[in-house]
């Protein structure tokens, strides 16, 4: 995989309009600098990498509008060592992010085929995340309580059982909606096990399916 010049200054252009849309947080648009995206897409695709746009990665799933990942990032307000469960896998991209954020992250995938993309990205990167194949419904809940949950993909309501999986203060970044948009809900989970909802926003995600490991 190579990273030329030009690739890195679309990174550059790319970066600048994230910060221009609201991205604030100078680590987050320093891991974008540090992760090649285009690495994560298939050869056809470099070209436009560093465009905002989602892009197919088999599956039937897709890679996130970069400013998509930015700001789940943003609102999850990641902290060095938080243990984080992020639910689809996909690329692997998001993954690395967080990695490079010095989260330590668990993820899941129910694609085989993308669990295994994934695992390859993010050992190509030297990060140690533990990977999964599985239902994202489910958590890990061997894992869990987690600081953090970042869902990326759209939720009919909020997953009550990642919700239990979060300790008491902990933040869930979860788009919830069973339509073509989804809203973003940032949760963050009480002492008694209640929780907190706030609205973010309107953005679009495939499904996420309840027992549907493929």
């Amino acid at each position: 995989m190579q990273d030329s010049y030009k690739h890195q200054g679309m990174r550059r252009q790319l970066i600048g309009q994230l910060s221009e849309q609201g991205v604030d947080d100078q680590r987050i648009l320093d891991a974008f600098e540090s992760i090649p995206r285009h690495f994560f897409l298939d050869a056809v695709f470099a070209e436009q990498a560093y465009s905002n746009m989602a892009f197919q990665i088999g599956s039937g799933q897709t890679i996130s509008h970069p400013y998509t990942v930015a700001f789940q990032t943003l609102q999850l307000d990641v902290q060095k060592g938080d243990q984080i469960l992020e639910v689809g896998s996909g690329s692997g991209f998001q993954t690395c992010i967080l990695c490079q954020l010095g989260a330590k992250v668990f993820s899941i995938e129910r694609h085989k085929e993308l669990h295994l993309k994934a695992k390859h990205m993010v050992r190509y990167f030297g990060f140690n995340a533990r990977l999964s194949f599985g239902d994202g419904y489910k958590g890990l809940p061997a894992f869990a309580p987690f600081d953090k949950i970042l869902v990326t993909c759209g939720a009919p309501s909020v997953p009550e059982e990642l919700v239990r999986q979060l300790k008491p203060g902990g933040i869930m970044i979860v788009p919830v909606g069973s339509g073509n948009t989804q809203e973003m809900k940032r949760i963050v989970r009480r002492e008694d096990g209640s929780y907190t909802e706030e609205d973010l926003g309107s953005f679009s995600f495939v499904p996420m399916l309840k027992d549907r490991v493929k």
